[in-house]
């Protein structure tokens, strides 16, 4: 018999969490799981589901207006955020039963209440002390404000979530996902919405060439960009707020976002009291087998800061529980990962950008094109296309592929199989487009520039 309580303790119920609690448990582990708020953690309660859910009605509203281009005689319309928000939530309460009835049937444990590292394999959660063999950290990230007078003010992904009534008008701060997401949200359902980013660019790390195009896009969309800007205060004017810029330019809106990043949730864990390092970010520094410097201490998903996407969260926790309970030693291949940003339009891609593959190769042969898709030629909305494909000068292997572009996010998948089966462009030369679609534009490129490095611009 085992000397601890558990032979598995995790903390955190989001995705990672429970991925790994399933999988230990099938091999036989006795595992708790303790969650501090709901299960499903940011994904299911609040990111992937409840944002996806919002875009769609944004594109409801969008596609409305898009319709008269076609016939449709559209009467005027309104939306009823509190209804989107009920509907909503009725959704993520399902799925939060799902992940209970899943841990459920696999004999975990599920312990409400914050967890806290006491000593070596101990665990505490509401006063009540557990032992375990193994601790996976699975705790996740938090949303951060930024540090100038006012932030508290400012909302975040979360509070928008759960809050009563849509702003007329909202500033979002920040350049990344969640700002380029929430934008499109906003501006579909009727919001006025400015983005006020530091950057020249949204949208750091991604390939510069479609950082270039989707500010172009968000543009057309009557979103107010203000790039290379910053916020130095945000004040209270009765209803609204006022956003202080640094150059002089002050908005007054209804609501202020702040979308400026996310820390890992290290803190209060005691995780020192175990000899487990954090970073200066917060996160959890873990081996390709997520250990941490602690021997029996584990760590998958965002409090680890590796690669913050649900599947891989997911992939790293099955990984974790195949290593230590299956006696199948596995690492979770952090390359050629899809992922998308379900902004309006969307963006995609899998592999290196032009840069990255510049940084690695000698040479690469780059194919892109522009084009108006062609819904929008009755639609009237000033739409434009960008697909790109990254090239290997020598071996033809295709290195990258890119997207902007409503559904990208459906495209993209499929280009990610092609990419780790070690697909050349002479294979998608020779694979016959679908046609008339957007995503054929893969296939039926042709002009090639030869592409070196070039620096970045964030």
């Amino acid at each position: 018999m085992s000397a601890y309580d558990f032979d598995l303790f995790v903390i955190g119920g989001g995705s990672g969490g429970v991925r790994a609690s399933r999988i230990a448990a099938g091999y036989g582990a006795k595992v708790a799981v303790a969650e501090a708020y709901r299960l499903g953690g940011t994904c299911v309660i609040r990111g992937c589901v409840p944002k996806k859910l919002l875009m769609y009605a944004a594109q409801f509203g969008m596609a409305l207006e898009e319709s008269k281009g076609f016939g449709w005689q559209v009467p005027d319309a309104s939306h009823q955020w509190e209804s989107l928000i009920r509907a909503k939530d009725t959704e993520v309460d399902r799925l939060e039963h799902v992940y209970e009835g899943l841990l459920g049937s696999a004999g975990v444990e599920v312990l409400k209440g914050k967890a806290t590292i006491v000593g070596p394999h101990e665990v505490r959660v509401n006063d009540v002390r557990f032992t375990a063999d193994h601790i996976l950290v699975a705790s996740g990230a938090t949303p951060e404000l930024p540090q100038i007078p006012g932030a508290e003010l400012m909302m975040t992904s979360d509070d928008v979530l759960a809050m009563e009534h849509a702003p007329e008008r909202i500033a979002i701060v920040g350049g990344g996902y969640i700002a380029c997401e929430f934008a499109g949200i906003f501006k579909g359902l009727g919001s006025s919405v400015w983005m006020v980013h530091r950057g020249s660019k949204l949208l750091r790390g991604f390939d510069e060439q479609v950082r270039e195009h989707i500010g172009s896009q968000l543009a057309a969309n009557d979103i107010q960009m203000r790039l290379a800007s910053t916020v130095d205060a945000v004040e209270r004017k009765g209803n609204a707020y006022l956003l202080y810029l640094a150059f002089g330019e002050i908005l007054e809106v209804d609501l202020v976002m702040a979308a400026t990043g996310r820390r890992p949730n290290t803190d209060g864990l005691g995780l020192e009291r175990v000899g487990v390092q954090v970073d200066a970010r917060g996160a959890i520094p873990v081996d390709s087998y997520s250990r941490t410097s602690s021997d029996h201490v584990y760590a998958v998903g965002d409090v680890t800061n590796r690669l913050n996407l649900t599947p891989v969260a997911i992939h790293e926790g099955h990984a974790f529980a195949d290593t230590v309970f299956g006696n199948r030693p596995r690492r979770t291949d952090h390359d050629g990962v899809p992922f998308a940003v379900f902004s309006q339009p969307q963006v995609a891609a899998v592999g290196l950008t032009e840069e990255e593959a510049c940084a690695k190769h000698s040479a690469v042969r780059v194919y892109s094109s522009t084009f108006r898709p062609m819904r929008a030629a009755l639609s009237g909305r000033n739409e434009r296309v960008l697909v790109k494909l990254i090239a290997h000068a020598t071996t033809d292997q295709i290195l990258g592929a890119h997207i902007v572009a409503a559904d990208a996010a459906e495209i993209i998948q499929g280009i990610a199989i092609a990419l780790k089966a070690g697909a050349t462009k002479a294979d998608f030369d020779a694979t016959l487009g679908v046609h008339p679609s957007v995503a054929e534009e893969f296939v039926t490129l042709r002009d090639a520039r030869i592409s070196s490095r070039r620096g970045n611009d964030d």
